[in-house]
């Protein structure tokens, strides 16, 4: 049962829903004319409640669509952000003639760790809200 998706779930009551519907319409006494009334309501309502669950399935996919736009633009934005600092910072360091070798290589250390965490914290952000927006 866990392997099932909603898709597939719902799918599946959609059917089992107009089939018990319709084994039940024909097994109740009922002159034919009332019969294919009933049939024609039940299709009716069957309808209109496809029509309702189609826009409802739209409308909260195009808004989860937008959502993740937004929030994966705002981590690229951040990405690009402390990437293009850690790229200045490479540049001043390597411009700096009298530093050695080590001490060029603790010092971009330390600007990739520091900008890795900068990022790392603003993933984490960005997923705890997500998460919180779900909810």
């Amino acid at each position: 049962m866990s392997d099932m998706n909603t898709k597939d779930f719902l799918i599946g009551t959609l059917v089992g829903g107009i089939v018990g519907a319709s084994v039940a319409l024909f097994l109740a006494p009922k002159s034919g004319k009332e019969l294919r009334n009933d049939l024609t309501e039940q299709a009716q309502l069957a309808k209109e409640k496809t029509s309702k669950f189609t826009s409802t399935a739209y409308e909260k996919g195009s808004e989860w669509a937008t959502y993740a736009k937004d929030k994966s633009s705002t981590i690229a934005k951040a990405v690009s952000e402390q990437s293009n600092q850690i790229v200045g910072k490479v540049k001043e360091v390597a411009n700096q003639a009298q530093t050695t070798g080590e001490e060029l290589a603790e010092e971009l250390k330390e600007t990739v760790e520091t900008a890795h965490s900068e990022v790392q914290d603003q993933v984490q952000q960005d997923v705890e809200q997500s998460n919180e927006a779900k909810a």
